[in-house]
């Protein structure tokens, strides 16, 4: 079971985005090609892919936070000492931890608000408190890799590791 979860926290998110972007380009293929060679569109086909869109971005957001993978402008991190650099992520963290949790707050109440009237989409006619939960989720997530983070600098400043600058995307 620990082995199934460290697997889970490595690869969850991941696999998760590949799903949904084959999903969205699955999706539009089909559309694209029932729309042009069989004159036939569906309304059913464009909710699908926006939403799948909403929940990839959420996730990606949460994915990005893990791997530190967010636009930052770290000039000045290359010329402070290591400590310094461990203790500049962590403040951003923090600061970033806080309105994650705000807006995960605020962010509950859409969804209680469609359940509570029974709004449905327009095209796949489920409920909308669905497709309204991406940004809890994602608040949600973005909340545990924070966590997971603070938690891997204060470790680090108190072991003296260099800090975590995650993964580089281009070098």
């Amino acid at each position: 079971m620990r082995d199934f979860l460290a697997k889970v926290d490595r690869d969850g998110e991941r696999w998760l985005l590949l799903v949904l972007y084959s999903t969205i380009v699955v999706t539009i293929a089909m559309e694209v090609i029932r729309r042009f060679v069989l004159s036939y569109s569906s309304i059913w086909g464009e909710e699908i892919a926006r939403y799948a869109f909403i929940y990839l971005a959420w996730i990606g957001a949460s994915a990005a936070i893990r791997n530190r993978a967010h636009m930052r402008i770290d000039v000045i991190l290359h010329y402070v000492p290591p400590t310094a650099k461990s203790v500049i992520y962590l403040f951003g963290d923090i600061c970033t931890l806080i309105l994650a949790v705000i807006a995960l707050y605020w962010s509950i109440e859409p969804v209680i608000t469609s359940i509570k009237f029974g709004s449905v989409t327009h095209g796949l006619r489920i409920s909308q408190a669905w497709f309204l939960a991406a940004v809890p989720l994602g608040f949600s997530l973005m909340t545990l890799r924070l966590l997971q983070s603070i938690w891997r600098d204060v470790r680090g400043i108190r072991t003296g590791k260099a800090v975590y600058e995650g993964e580089k995307l281009f070098d």
